[in-house]
């Protein structure tokens, strides 16, 4: 196309009665997400091209400038499957339409379930100078992909500027969400998250009871979490969560949250009759939510308000 031709074009884009077109576009933009190849066969090459347009000239009112801080390694495969479902979870048809984050794996962050557990070396130095490095970065909020690391939370608060997901509350509002007159949920989750007591006490404040494993099911889920951490994705530990999730539901539970990140990698709640919470899925459905303003979120507090 000559330059004359271009001229004619742009002309024809910004003349007033074109004005009626770009709202028509604009419509069809915000409604129909996606349709955007269809529009060569409706309205030809300069309806196309005329759509595109729109679409750049758009972008700043479409485009968010929040930036999600992941503080991951805890443990690295687990890092990479919320990253994965931040991306499964945006609406994007390019590139540019998809989310600003900054991940910081540190896979050499103290073991938290030893730290709770047994005593052992603290994770909190780390997970802070984590945090800040996120702060430093340009994140806007934290997101940390580990259910046992938000026992350090509120200390973790208390030493950085921005705001943090709290995966635990997430999980528990969204059980009381889907089941509103739930009353017991099984957990299953390393022995540090079950002793940190992290998730008894968000479920207490909704009014739903704790269903956990016995010590030798316990044990089991523990194991099974060290394979998956080691690479093993096999028949054996999906066996292990499904066959405990199923004992628990029969202990009274209606509905089992996943509690520990490496469990998803394993366990698919397809597969399975009862209800499962994947917590690391939302975890990433709220950070999503945050990137798009479709929460209100405090610096350094753990309550969302949603949006009215």
């Amino acid at each position: 196309m000559n330059k004359e031709a271009n001229s004619s074009q742009s002309l024809l884009y910004n003349c007033q009665a074109c004005q009626v077109i770009k709202k028509f576009f604009q419509f069809l933009h915000y409604c129909l997400p996606g349709e955007y190849p269809r529009f060569h066969t409706l309205f030809g090459n300069d309806g196309l091209t005329t759509y595109n347009q729109f679409v750049m000239e758009s972008e700043p009112l479409r485009r968010t400038n929040r930036v999600i801080g992941i503080l991951g390694g805890m443990g690295p495969e687990a890092t990479l499957d919320f990253y994965r479902c931040i991306i499964d979870l945006t609406p994007a048809h390019r590139d540019q339409d998809h989310l600003q984050v900054i991940i910081y794996s540190n896979p050499k962050i103290p073991d938290r379930t030893k730290a709770i557990a047994a005593g052992d070396e603290s994770p909190v130095p780390y997970l802070i100078e984590a945090s800040k490095i996120l702060e430093r970065s340009g994140a806007g909020i934290i997101a940390m992909p580990c259910n046992a690391a938000h026992h350090y939370l509120s200390e973790m608060r208390r030493a950085v500027g921005i705001p943090f997901l709290d995966m635990v509350e997430e999980t528990s509002r969204k059980l009381r969400a889907l089941l509103p007159r739930a009353k017991a949920s099984g957990l299953m989750a390393t022995i540090g998250t079950v002793c940190s007591g992290v998730y008894a006490r968000s479920l207490s404040n909704l009014g739903i009871d704790l269903v956990l494993p016995n010590d030798d099911d316990q044990n089991r889920i523990e194991a099974a979490i060290n394979q998956v951490k080691a690479g093993a994705h096999n028949r054996s530990t999906r066996d292990t969560f499904q066959s405990i999730g199923s004992q628990l539901m029969k202990a009274g539970a209606e509905a089992i949250i996943l509690g520990c990140t490496e469990i998803p990698l394993a366990f698919n709640g397809n597969d399975v009759s009862y209800p499962t919470l994947n917590s690391t899925k939302i975890l990433a459905e709220a950070a999503v939510d945050w990137a798009f303003a479709k929460g209100n979120y405090s610096p350094n507090s753990c309550l969302k308000t949603q949006a009215r």
